[in-house]
């Protein structure tokens, strides 16, 4: 499942635009109640601020998801 995060700080769940955290909560309330941990890639835009995606971070915690990965963190080195 990807999760990417435009510089504004617009959220995207793979392809759909999520308009509010309550969205992005109803897909990780979802993930977390599959029976195998899915997989998260979080892909920040270089541009977005930090508190953006700190909250993203943050709610995919608060679900016990796991199986989370940065992608793209070269941009930011």
């Amino acid at each position: 499942m990807q999760i990417n995060i435009d510089a504004d700080a617009t959220v995207h769940w793979n392809d759909e635009t999520l308009n509010n955290a309550q969205a992005l909560e109803a897909h990780l309330t979802a993930a977390s109640q599959q029976p195998v941990t899915p997989e998260l890639h979080v892909r920040p835009d270089k541009h977005v601020p930090y508190k953006a995606v700190a909250a993203v971070m943050a709610a995919v915690q608060r679900h016990n998801l796991g199986k989370v990965g940065l992608v793209g963190h070269e941009q930011f080195l």
